[in-house]
């Protein structure tokens, strides 16, 4: 079966990240585009040849001739959106974060459930090589039993965003939190691919440095099914970069970053003198395997690796971790930050 798709949403992730391959991939073609503003919505499907463009989330929704829907939109609108499509019973596959917070997944999860339509949700890394790579490496046992998994990830984005003009990243109405819900995510749910479910998941959030409301910092604690201890941090108000993931086992350890192309190092012997490194470069566009795994699950041949409830889990992860800093987020929470139990940053209004 031919997968007619359409983008809600055709922004800067569908340029280079995403949208190329739903025409690069067999089976699967990209009919339609949505933005808001329509002059940039014709714009794109004029250079992706894409015969059909609209304003109007409502109409490309709708079109007979699509029956799948990609939802590139900031989170604020991943929920609706969902549920407007699964009440026109098309496929949906949406961006990360899932949605706002876990309550908003929840509400996905049981729509498309009622409706036996599938919900994809793009953490693509689990189709990567470099990643399933590492889940090998750690199911044949070339470390051993997993001891302890560390992570940290290091970013100056604070000299690079104007209080005067925000991006939609670091409103919380429209992104559910700071870069911790768009980049921690990632992280969070490649670990969830490794270990399964992370457990007693304990966290902190606060604002040190950046001229916005929300997170720029955040340190986690957390454990997975065989009792191993993790540790993960964020910094956006960083003067320095770093990525790196440390999962160290009783034979050895393995070392590689969420972001970059560096190789995979495994380390093993009683000294870790012993290094032995894997090139997996990611391809481009970066989602195409992802995509493909989506189009054979549609079409009987596989499954992707990335649904609902898989994505839901990491988003349960970030709300536990940032409860502190933001409380529960009810309705009243994305129209009222001054109601933040953590809001305590000098520079917010």
């Amino acid at each position: 079966m031919m997968i007619n798709w359409g983008i809600l949403g055709c922004g800067d992730v569908c340029e280079h990240k995403s949208g190329p391959a739903f025409n690069q991939t067999k089976n699967s073609r990209l009919m339609g585009v949505m933005r808001r503003n329509g002059p940039l919505a014709e714009d794109y499907a004029k250079r992706h040849n894409v015969p059909f463009w609209t304003n109007s989330a409502l109409d490309l929704i709708q079109n007979p001739e699509i029956n799948a829907l990609y939802i590139a939109t900031p989170p604020g609108n991943h929920l609706e959106l969902a549920l407007e499509a699964c009440r026109f019973r098309k496929p949906v596959y949406v961006e990360k974060p899932m949605a706002r917070n876990h309550t908003e997944c929840l509400q996905m999860i049981e729509a498309f459930s009622k409706a036996s339509i599938p919900l994809f949700v793009a953490y693509y890394r689990r189709s990567l090589a470099r990643f399933i790579k590492v889940k090998d490496l750690i199911s044949s046992n070339e470390i051993g039993d997993i001891i302890k998994i560390s992570y940290e990830y290091s970013q100056p984005f604070h000299r690079h965003i104007k209080k005067e003009k925000l991006p939609w990243r670091v409103q919380a109405e429209h992104s559910g939190g700071g870069l911790f819900l768009d980049l921690g995510c990632h992280t969070l749910d490649i670990m969830d691919y490794f270990f399964g479910p992370l457990l007693e998941v304990n966290g902190k959030a606060e604002n040190r440095k950046s001229p916005y409301q929300v997170e720029d910092c955040v340190r986690m604690s957390f454990k997975i099914s065989n009792g191993a201890e993790g540790f993960a941090s964020w910094n956006f108000s960083s003067f320095f970069s770093k990525d790196l993931m440390t999962i160290e086992g009783s034979k050895g350890k393995i070392e590689l970053s969420t972001f970059g192309n560096q190789p995979i190092k495994l380390k093993k012997n009683k000294f870790l003198s012993s290094t032995q490194k894997f090139f997996l470069t990611n391809p481009s566009p970066i989602q195409k395997p992802m995509i493909e795994s989506i189009i054979n699950q549609l079409n009987g041949n596989g499954t992707c690796p990335s649904n609902g409830e898989s994505a839901a889990r990491t988003s349960k992860v970030m709300d536990l971790v940032l409860k502190s800093y933001y409380g529960n987020r009810s309705d009243k929470f994305w129209s009222n930050p001054q109601s933040w139990p953590g809001r305590t940053h000098k520079n917010a209004p």
